[in-house]
């Protein structure tokens, strides 16, 4: 779907445009979501163009996204999506700067996007220039990256009150250790996902300001400054929480390993306890034909003694220690 950022008499709209129509005299953002090979075209050949393929747009080499060519400048960064959902998605986003337009090629529909392009239309002074455009874009994705970060702390806060708790209670149980590890893996897959868009901000937003084919404002380039430091001091915040996930998910295992280390020893206790009647029994089972004992009417009696005297010593001695 290829659409269009056209100015109105109050502002701006968003069109649809199915190529072969001629394209409108004035358009400031071309946005190709999931493009048809027409549209790819029809927009190369307005704006004098490469737009990068599905696959070139997965290349992680500096070089392949981010370039200056033919007088326009590519930019392609990773970006999240679906990140309320229990499956989250990292895939790749190219912003293109050429005559004065903004060009975005994607093929997932991030929150960030969304909410800018109903924006604008709402905003004119947000569609200024394709640089503007490309800021407010840029500014939007790294207030989702915040939100997010914000929510994982608090799922994390709320798991470490859990592990440790303030007051005494009762310990968590060897399932709701599970759950917690459950948690935590998809909290920490968040933060890596938060922390891989961020990685590529940082460069895009280093590249544009370096770019010779674009020409920025004192306003531009001071958002774009402000958005490089919002996302350096997010990274930092993204490494802090990944420590904090690595430490929480060491603290479960280790709890996890206490609950079966305790299961371990009582039945370790339970064997030392019952091995003393255990050799009573067998000793008084054996075949031979002198076993004074077997006479005698005590012998019953006394046997039984002895095997319930056997086990209640070691009981009384692991309690001693401690070890019950």
């Amino acid at each position: 779907m290829l659409r269009l950022l056209i100015p109105t008499g109050s502002g701006y709209t968003w069109v649809e445009h199915a190529p072969p129509a001629p394209f409108p005299d004035e358009f400031l953002w071309a946005d190709l979501f999931e493009p048809t090979p027409e549209e790819e075209k029809a927009v190369e050949s307005l704006l004098t163009v490469d737009v990068p393929t599905r696959d070139e747009m997965k290349e992680i080499e500096t070089s392949n996204r981010l370039y200056e060519e033919g007088g326009a400048v590519y930019m392609t960064a990773t970006v999240g999506s679906k990140l309320d959902s229990a499956s989250p998605e990292s895939s790749a986003i190219t912003f293109i700067l050429a005559n004065d337009r903004l060009i975005t090629n994607r093929y997932v529909d991030p929150t960030p996007v969304r909410r800018f392009m109903t924006h604008v239309e709402r905003s004119p002074a947000a569609c200024t220039s394709s640089a503007t455009l490309l800021a407010g874009l840029l500014e939007a994705f790294t207030e989702r990256i915040a939100d997010l970060l914000e929510r994982v702390q608090m799922e994390l806060d709320t798991v470490s009150l859990t592990i440790f708790p303030r007051t005494d209670g009762a310990a968590a149980s060897n399932r709701d250790l599970h759950a917690m590890i459950q948690k935590i893996g998809a909290n920490g897959d968040l933060i890596s996902k938060a922390r891989e868009s961020l990685v590529s901000f940082q460069r895009l937003l280093m590249y544009v300001q370096q770019a010779t084919n674009v020409s920025l404002s004192q306003d531009q380039r001071g958002r774009f400054k402000s958005t490089l430091r919002d996302v350096q001091s997010l990274s930092d915040h993204a490494s802090f929480l990944g420590n904090k996930v690595q430490f929480l998910l060491d603290a479960v295992l280790g709890l996890i390993n206490l609950e079966q280390n305790n299961i371990i020893k009582i039945f370790s206790v339970a064997a030392v306890m019952f091995l003393p009647p255990t050799l009573v029994a067998s000793i008084y089972g054996m075949n031979f034909h002198f076993m004074p004992e077997l006479d005698k009417h005590w012998g019953y009696p006394l046997a039984l003694v002895a095997m319930v005297v056997s086990a209640v010593i070691p009981y009384l001695y692991f309690r001693r220690k401690g070890w019950l």
